[in-house]
């Protein structure tokens, strides 16, 4: 957090958004601009497919939610965990991202159909509650699972500064 601080002092926007790190707390702050940029996308995407399109909004989140999975994968890939050392290939990497990705998609499509079919309220309400469920899920289970090495030596490395 210190780290963070001290480059929004600098306005250094570079060490906020583009230099490598390691440091948790900068990657979660990345992790969540880089998820407020591909919520845009899937909310746009499912506002103009249901109410321009006229597609059932269920179908619609479909489609939303996997246009915002693909901007968040290669944004996440490109400013949050760019400093991993991880030897996953790109292929496998998406593959992690889609399947942790598709258990986001039928949790969001759960709750939409409660909140909307069942309890009438209006289908971005119903999204926005969905949205906030599903980035709990979507970084917990990317951390654990994807970058689980990256955990343990940020650990070992924050263990090590400590001691010094």
């Amino acid at each position: 957090m210190k780290e963070f601080f001290e480059l929004l002092k600098k306005f250094d926007l570079k060490g906020i958004f583009i230099t490598p790190t390691k440091n948790g707390f900068l990657q979660f702050f990345r992790y969540v601009f880089v998820g407020g940029i591909a919520t845009i996308v899937d909310w746009g995407v499912l506002f103009v497919l249901t109410d321009f399109a006229q597609i059932y909004h269920l179908i619609s989140a479909i489609i939303s939610f996997i246009a915002g999975l693909v901007v968040n994968f290669i944004l996440s890939k490109l400013l949050v965990f760019k400093a991993s050392k991880a030897r996953v290939n790109a292929f496998m990497e998406f593959v992690s991202y889609a399947i942790i990705g598709v258990i986001g998609l039928g949790i969001t499509e759960l709750i939409m159909f409660l909140l909307t079919d069942k309890w009438t309220l209006h289908y971005m309400i119903s999204k926005v509650i969905a949205t906030i469920v599903v980035l709990a899920w979507n970084y917990i289970a990317r951390k654990k699972i994807i970058y689980k090495k990256d955990i343990k030596e940020n650990l070992n490395e924050e263990q090590i500064e400590e001691n010094k």
